[in-house]
């Protein structure tokens, strides 16, 4: 959903810079393979683990980081799940109530292969996204994969014989290469004086600079006001969350360790088409065009009572191709009760629900989100239709809330298995 930054000020959704540096060490380290058994002849399934460069955290700390060019699946290849979750320097998974994984998006970009590396002498057209299917406007949600805390229960795996293809070189202007990305928030709330809220990206409860709303900008690149009151502007690079006095913690090293599966593309593939939608989009019509307004996060207003019915922000969603559901779930943060896409006809297309820790180990952390269900409607049986309008919301608790996130992942296939 976040693309990176487009300056050392800004959590600016829009933009990529192509001045990055390229500052990672990607290692291999678990190859293996299984077999899928829908397919004749069988499809042999490849399975490689990774993990992304390290970066030092400390209690409190804020870190969004960028690794460009990571390792990827070569070739011509169909994706069939996509994991990831934070791991120390010795490899052990991290609980979210002491370091908080706010989104991981894996973002597919093709690059020339004269790019200069001094980021000084590149052009815009050295490097540009190749975003997914879904309808929000440029920049926004152009990723592929992604999840946040809910990353450890939260499956992305495809049902044969469907697979996401990349790599099709086709597809691949000539003198340019298929390269991938991943952006990354993660927080660390040990020793924070309000957990919950530094997880919100609450703005009161950051060090933020003294010319914090001077200097930064919102998602339309206008100056950001004091009426923001948390989320993703507030989360910046190397920002703290204020720390209990006198709280004493050590610094580590914090890695992503992501997984992939995927088969080699061939003729008894069928390509599904990756949608990210979004519950804030603002859709709205100049002349015949459809102009879509995503906002990526909002905010749930305080109350005063709460009370038992949720809050739902809601979005009318007109999709200009459609084609038959595979798969669905939706990228929440903790508080959600659910998220529903309808259908033209009212017809509940999707329902995600979250699942919530009891212990203390990671990926079963107590009170926090740890799963988002995912929808597995039989092939054949759901039908988006071509200019169909869809209805997502989302629902969370009501009570006050900044950076509530309502994103749907929706895969659709042009054809289905003779």
């Amino acid at each position: 959903m976040i693309n990176p930054l487009s300056s050392s000020h800004m959590v600016n959704m829009e933009f990529i810079s192509n001045a990055m540096i390229l500052s990672f060490s990607i290692l291999l380290l678990l190859p293996s393979a299984s077999y899928s058994l829908y397919q004749k002849p069988k499809n042999h399934i490849k399975t490689a683990i990774f993990v992304t460069g390290s970066f030092e955290m400390g209690p409190g700390s804020i870190a969004t980081k960028t690794f460009e060019n990571i390792k990827f699946p070569k070739g011509h290849v169909g994706i069939k799940s996509f994991y990831a979750e934070l791991v120390d320097q010795e490899g052990n998974s991290i609980p979210s109530y002491e370091t908080y994984l706010h989104h991981w998006f894996a973002i597919k970009y093709h690059q020339n292969i004269t790019m200069s590396p001094n980021p000084k002498l590149r052009r815009p057209e050295d490097a540009f996204f190749q975003r997914n299917e879904g309808t929000c406007n440029g920049g926004i949600l152009p990723h592929y994969w992604g999840f946040g805390v809910e990353s450890r229960g939260t499956t992305s795996k495809i049902p044969d014989p469907f697979a996401i293809e990349q790599g099709n070189p086709t597809k691949i202007k000539n003198g340019y290469e298929e390269k991938w990305l991943l952006n990354i928030m993660v927080i660390d709330t040990r020793g924070a004086q309000d957990k919950k809220a530094c997880t919100q990206c609450r703005c009161d409860q950051m060090n933020l600079p003294k010319d914090f709303y001077n200097v930064t900008r919102d998602i339309h690149n206008q100056k950001l006001t004091t009426n923001y009151k948390g989320g993703l502007f507030c989360c910046q690079d190397n920002l703290q969350c204020k720390q209990i006095e006198g709280f004493q913690g050590s610094r580590r090293m914090v890695s992503l360790r992501y997984k992939i599966s995927w088969v080699d593309w061939n003729i008894y593939q069928i390509p599904v088409k990756v949608y990210i939608l979004d519950s804030t989009d603002k859709v709205r019509s100049n002349g015949s065009k459809i102009l879509h307004d995503c906002l990526a996060e909002y905010t749930i207003p305080a109350t005063g009572g709460g009370g038992d019915s949720p809050h739902v922000q809601k979005a009318n969603i007109p999709m200009e191709k459609g084609g038959y559901l595979i798969y669905g779930t939706a990228h929440m943060h903790s508080g959600v009760v659910n998220a529903t896409l309808y259908g033209q006809d009212g017809r509940t297309l999707c329902t995600s629900t979250p699942k919530y820790g009891t212990g203390k180990e990671a990926g079963n952390e107590k009170g926090y989100l740890i799963g988002m269900s995912v929808c597995y409607p039989q092939p054949g049986s759901i039908k988006i239709h071509d200019g169909e309008i869809l209805t997502l919301e989302s629902r969370y608790k009501n009570e006050f809330r900044t950076g509530a996130m309502g994103h749907c992942y929706i895969y659709l296939a042009e054809e289905l298995p003779q």
